[in-house]
């Protein structure tokens, strides 16, 4: 708007008698030409200069940020690759602990079997001894209770007829009286 109203003020005969408004938009002198290429050249300094000393330290820092970037990268791919492959090895692990557990018990199972065996057996053995050593304890006591009723018998008996008989008697013919009348009556007597 504000170029329409400008445009509305200019005189236009005036412009058209200088060489029109067409010569003064494109009106390139030698000064005009001299301050675009000062302009164009300083543009292209300043430019190389920034390039310089700011674009390639810029560069060389996403260059070396790239770079790191990639390290990590290619360093969590290399530990992901890692974690994977104990991962499966804690799963075979995990797998091999069930079948070892089961082999133990196995095993521990068959011990105790074969403890408890020998602790039977042993108590068995013991047992068997026991009762033999009781077995004879159990001779030995009615041997003794034998030959110690069979000595009261003989002193009774010998009592008795030293009184019936009045007469008396050697030791050594009592006892083979005391023989004869024992045989007489039978070893069956006495073991009941």
């Amino acid at each position: 708007m504000i170029l329409i109203s400008s445009l509305a003020n200019v005189n236009v005969p005036a412009i058209l008698s200088e060489g029109g408004i067409w010569k003064r938009i494109f009106g390139l002198d030698a000064q005009t030409l001299f301050d675009t290429a000062v302009t164009l050249i300083a543009m292209l300094v300043l430019f190389m200069l920034l390039s310089y000393l700011l674009f390639n330290p810029a560069r060389e820092l996403i260059k070396k940020r790239r770079e790191f970037i990639e390290n990590d990268m290619e360093e969590a791919r290399k530990d992901k690759e890692q974690a994977a492959i104990y991962k499966e090895e804690y799963d075979s692990r995990l797998k091999n602990i069930q079948s070892e557990a089961d082999e133990i018990m196995s095993s521990t199972r068959k011990k105790a079997q074969k403890q408890e065996t020998e602790i039977v057996n042993e108590a068995k053995e013991e047992a068997g001894r026991i009762i033999k050593r009781a077995e004879k304890e159990a001779e030995l006591e009615k041997n003794k209770a034998r030959d110690e009723i069979k000595q009261e018998i003989i002193s009774v008996a010998t009592l008795m007829a030293g009184k019936m008989i009045n007469v008396s008697i050697d030791e050594a013919t009592q006892n083979e009286l005391i023989d004869t009348t024992l045989k007489e009556m039978g070893d069956k007597t006495w073991q009941n």
